[in-house]
């Protein structure tokens, strides 16, 4: 069997690492950039940060800052209208998982333009040209967007997701500074290290898993385990951990695939608005024990990572037990809800939510396969 490892070409970590940006845009020969970002990071001086040292060094660049929480079909192509007109020869991403998601969509069309509808896009499709050149800077600990293969979009009319695997969107380097990640709110912080989690342990177990993920993902458990509940109270230390855990993941996440947590999560997100992260962090436990008989020892890997007594020697499955029940504690330390209809999700649309998760790019990878039956149980048990 040939496994396959795509990763950017350039990273760059740590506190001030977006001081690298400049010179990277020089080295690369570029002449003019469109800023994907959202309105309160321009408000709130995160994006901002950053266009200060493009205008300090007379870079030319215009902002395109109407990024929205899962990112939709028109999103996108009002962003390759955007820039059309401004002709840029790169883009630069500030945000997290919807910013990135965004350009990615807007880089790819903008080289490929028989994909303007965007939904051709779901899945592997054949662009022929690599997007337009995308410098990232993540401002959550979460996603991973910067380093992954893939991106997500929603398609509002049809109340679903869908999920975009493709080497050619790629960022071509990455500003992962922990400095930029300060301002997070500590519901977003928890949210999106949760996710962060969801894909390291995802990624972990998957049908696709191999030693060299298997080595990314368990040492991301292992960092976000000891971390997310200090960067979460807002601890410098912590969220550079974190930064680094969520960029980890990301790197083993992007190459063998997720499973039935993003498969669930997504429809969530489609049908009610709901934060990615969130919806992840709240599925995440009750997925680990549906699929806890298919996991082999790595329940053991993952119990000894966030120091479960014992985790070592104990009988298989308690320590797969422990594992489940270590992940729900974090969850629960960190605010996130115990429930999907907190979150909003109704007991009528459990049908609909099944069968799109059923659907989901996402759901093949998961361990233990499954039916719409068996997902429809899973979501009433989250009620």
């Amino acid at each position: 069997m040939v496994n396959r490892m795509i990763l950017n070409g350039t990273s760059y970590f740590g506190p001030g690492a977006i001081q690298d940006l400049v010179p990277e845009f020089h080295n690369r020969g570029f002449k003019k950039a469109v800023v994907v970002t959202d309105e309160d990071l321009v408000k709130f001086d995160v994006a901002t940060k950053i266009t200060a040292l493009l205008k300090n060094e007379g870079i030319d660049y215009e902002l395109y800052d109407k990024i929205v929480p899962n990112p939709t079909i028109q999103n996108v192509q009002e962003g390759v209208a955007f820039c059309k007109v401004a002709e840029p020869d790169c883009l630069i991403a500030i945000g997290g998982g919807s910013a990135m998601d965004t350009a990615k969509a807007i880089g790819i069309i903008l080289t490929n333009p028989e994909f303007t509808d965007v939904r051709s896009l779901e899945g592997t499709a054949a662009t022929k040209n690599p997007a337009l050149p995308i410098l990232a800077v993540p401002t959550t600990s979460g996603t991973a967007a910067e380093v992954t293969i893939n991106y997500v979009i929603t398609d509002k009319e049809k109340e679903r997701k869908f999920v975009c695997v493709d080497p050619h969107s790629v960022p071509v380097a990455v500003f992962v500074d922990s400095d930029m990640m300060m301002g997070m709110p500590k519901g977003l912080c928890a949210a999106t290290g949760m996710d962060a989690l969801t894909h390291a342990i995802e990624g972990f177990i998957t049908k696709g898993a191999w030693e060299m993920s298997d080595m990314l993902h368990i040492k991301a458990i292992e960092i976000i385990a000891r971390s997310l509940r200090d960067s979460v109270a807002g601890d410098p230390k912590g969220r550079e951990e974190m930064a680094l855990a969520q960029y980890i993941a990301g790197m083993g996440f992007s190459n063998v695939g997720l499973g039935l947590v993003h498969g669930m999560a997504h429809p969530l997100s489609a049908h009610y608005n709901i934060a990615h992260g969130v919806a992840c962090a709240t599925i995440l436990p009750t997925v680990m024990r549906f699929n806890k008989n298919f996991t082999g020892e790595k329940y053991r890997a993952i119990a000894q990572a966030f120091h479960v007594k014992d985790a070592a020697t104990m009988d298989l499955e308690k320590v797969r037990d422990a594992a489940c029940d270590a992940v729900a504690q974090l969850g629960k330390e960190v605010g996130i809800p115990a429930t999907i209809s907190e979150l909003g999700a109704k007991e009528k649309d459990i049908a609909t939510l099944a069968e799109d998760a059923f659907a989901n790019v996402c759901t093949p990878g998961n361990p233990r396969d499954t039916s719409i039956e068996e997902i429809m149980g899973l979501y009433s048990s989250l009620m």
